[in-house]
């Protein structure tokens, strides 16, 4: 599958990122924590250069916790801090302010000795679609300030937003990057749900997530939809999983669409349990 999906806004976007991060004194960067490769935009190093930043591994209730936590450890360095978290219950979001305050503890002190006692801590919110960015927001607003949708792309200009955390955060729509090189980025991203359905071929999508879970997770497929043994071959895997939902049609044919879609959805969802599609290279 090649996707590139490089929208205008996009590359505004990333342009204002590099003209608003000196308004900023952070950073935070959310990735969704099944696909922590992947669903980072490998401009963000270059494009936050040595600003202090948090990584928020969000979605974390959906993928291992074991491997989530070696992906903090791989992750954090001196300016890098990274934590797992739940943007719609916002576990982990506690963590938030503490990190901010050890990240930003010799800028804070020159301005306490200065005479300032109350400081506001201004951070951009950044990530590419559907990782959560809203909801993260919301939650640390405590109300539907930024909007949400389960579609990628949904926030469309720059705002700020306050918190009574004595954190102001700048939203920025969603980044993907030019060109998606790697076939495993592409499907990873797709999977989850950070491209659009609407410009995918989602049998494809389908037969490559089943492949996929068949490597990494039969024991999910075989217990969610109720299989007696999986086959090698993804379209034979995808035909069960159809007979067992009832998804057929006249001549006895299997409704391939309606099982894609199906497959995505419960993935999606977190029906076929916590999954994580990448472990960090140790």
């Amino acid at each position: 599958m090649a996707i590139n999906w490089f929208p205008g806004h996009m590359a505004k976007t990333r342009r204002e990122i590099k003209e608003n991060l000196k308004l900023v004194d952070a950073v935070i960067e959310i990735r969704d924590a099944r696909i922590p490769r992947s669903s980072c935009n490998p401009e963000v190093d270059d494009l936050c250069g040595l600003k202090p930043r948090i990584i928020l591994l969000n979605k974390s209730d959906l993928a291992e916790d074991k491997i989530t936590q070696e992906w903090i450890k791989y992750l954090t360095k001196s300016n890098v801090k990274a934590i797992a978290c739940n943007s719609i219950t916002g576990e982990g979001l506690k963590n938030i302010k503490p990190m901010l305050n050890e990240l930003l503890l010799e800028k804070h002190n020159r301005l306490k000795a200065k005479g300032l006692q109350n400081i506001i801590t201004r951070v951009m919110v950044i990530g590419i679609p559907n990782v959560g960015k809203s909801q993260f927001i919301n939650k640390m607003a405590k109300n539907s300030i930024a909007k949400t949708g389960d579609r990628p792309g949904v926030t469309k200009s720059r705002q700020w937003i306050k918190t009574k955390l004595g954190i102001e955060l700048m939203d920025t729509p969603g980044i993907l990057w030019p060109k998606l090189e790697s076939e495993e980025t592409q499907l990873n991203l797709a999977f989850t749900g950070a491209i659009k359905d609407e410009i995918m071929d989602i049998e494809e999508l389908s037969l490559n997530l089943i492949d996929e879970l068949t490597k990494k997770y039969p024991d999910r497929l075989i217990k969610r939809y109720k299989l007696d043994i999986l086959s090698e071959n993804p379209l034979e895997n995808m035909n069960k999983i159809g007979l067992k939902r009832g998804a057929v049609i006249s001549g006895g044919n299997i409704d391939r669409n309606r099982v894609a879609v199906l497959l995505l959805d419960e993935l999606r969802g977190g029906k076929l349990g916590d999954i994580s599609f990448e472990k960090p290279e140790i």
